[in-house]
């Protein structure tokens, strides 16, 4: 997912590219996507078998705040790390120097995440976490361990080495699903155990891709902060506010429902665990998405940009529809079947359409950022995220429906206000 200002050797391989309506990667990365969501799938199943729906509670609520932060925080290095490397490779440049100015800052940020977490430790350990302080110091343990996943997914984007970026996220859940198996074959029900596997399970593929020298740079030039940090602020915004927005569901459900019952928030998060089918398909798209669009703008291939964008969203909202027609149609039955039940069609139906517009609203956010229109793009995130709040906070009593409306509605809002912003960036530029 890095953004690229480079140029192509040939603008003949820019139309070429252009033609595809897959970006270059997709299918590479897409193995690796298709692993991480089946084994998502698996990891919710097994740890429910072995600990029950109220048990493994608290293993939701990690799983969400953590899918919260690290990339909320991380993806951003990732992002100028490859487009960075992706600027110095067009250059013939080494990107050694890229990698160590940016270590410093990622290693800062997972201080002040740990400080934090570590301060907040009693509320989320009481409220979130049943009583389970292990869990918070395995929520800390995974973003030790996810911002170098983000730093070697940034190498490996920006270098055009997408076997091992596939590699990287398909082993991360491959490694947890067998983790996890491995307990509930020993009949361990340690909830600790179970957070374990989440917090380490990242490194396996980093590790790996790194002893096959994937992550090799050549040294080069310096790089001043200017060349590696150019919008990581308004990136950093639009990244936490986007990853806290397709988090916040079974979180939100935890902190609103402080009466209810601890499988109503593990249903929950069952439902939006299926309901993100369609968006783990995106996301291969999402990765090699930006560097061909900020390729063909900074060229200034204005109509090539049009009908990349044009083909890519008909692929997104395809895929939307078929997600939210197959919860309403089947959601219920396949819920039941993999979890046990516990989930209506109107809160599957909901979820999926949510998921649905909130990948849209990516599709125009990375098309914003590739004009240059990062501060846009934080600033669309952010009205999202308010939105969901206000949503949640007023719509409704029933502890589901607000939270599923707040889910619609904040995917819409930042949906609206990309595609304002793609236009007038647009006709800037015409």
């Amino acid at each position: 997912m890095s953004q690229s200002d480079s140029i192509s050797p040939t603008s003949t391989q820019s139309t070429s590219s252009s033609r595809l309506p897959l970006p270059e990667g997709t299918l590479t990365v897409g193995v690796g996507l298709f692993i991480a969501g089946i084994s998502a799938f698996i990891f919710f199943k097994i740890g429910q078998q072995a600990l029950g729906q109220d048990g493994f509670k608290p293993i939701v609520a990690m799983w969400f705040i953590a899918f919260s932060l690290a990339p909320g925080f991380f993806l951003p290095i990732e992002q100028e790390v490859g487009r960075a490397l992706s600027h110095r490779r067009a250059l013939h440049q080494g990107g050694r120097p890229v990698v160590r100015r940016m270590m410093p800052l990622a290693i800062g940020m997972l201080v002040m995440l740990a400080a934090v977490i570590a301060a907040t430790s009693p509320y989320l350990t009481k409220h979130l976490f049943d009583g389970y302080g292990i869990v918070v110091v395995c929520l800390i343990l995974t973003l030790v361990s996810y911002a170098p996943m983000h730093l070697a997914r940034g190498i490996c984007s920006g270098s055009q080495r997408f076997g091992a970026y596939g590699i990287i996220i398909g082993a991360d859940g491959a490694a947890r699903v067998i983790g996890v198996a491995v307990l509930w074959a020993l009949g361990i029900q340690s909830v600790g155990a179970f957070a374990l596997m989440i917090a380490l399970s990242p490194l396996v593929g980093v590790i790996g891709v790194g002893l096959a020298g994937k992550l090799h740079t050549d040294e080069g030039p310096p790089a001043p902060w200017p060349e590696v940090t150019p919008n990581l602020g308004w990136l950093l915004i639009g990244s936490l506010f986007a990853a806290a927005l397709v988090n916040a569901g079974p979180i939100t459900v935890d902190i609103l429902g402080t009466n209810a019952k601890p499988e109503l928030i593990t249903q929950f998060g069952n439902a939006v665990i299926f309901a993100r089918i369609p968006l783990f398909l995106f996301q291969a798209v999402q990765a090699a998405l930006l560097p061909r669009l900020a390729r063909l703008a900074a060229q200034g291939h204005l109509d090539e940009f049009r009908q990349a964008l044009r083909k890519l969203l008909v692929l997104v909202v395809g895929v939307g529809v078929v997600g939210t027609a197959g919860a309403f149609a089947i959601g219920p039955a396949v819920l039941k079947l993999v979890y046990e039940g516990g989930i209506d069609r109107r809160t599957l139906t909901l979820l999926a359409l949510s998921s649905a517009l909130y990948m849209v609203a990516v599709a125009f956010a990375q098309a914003t950022i590739a004009l240059q229109g990062h501060a846009i793009a934080g600033i669309g995130w952010a009205l999202g995220f308010g939105s969901f709040v206000a949503i949640a906070a007023w719509s409704s009593n029933d502890l589901y429906l607000r939270v599923e409306l707040a889910l619609v509605g904040s995917s819409l809002v930042a949906l609206v206000s990309f595609m304002v912003a793609l236009r007038s960036r647009m006709l800037k530029l015409s």
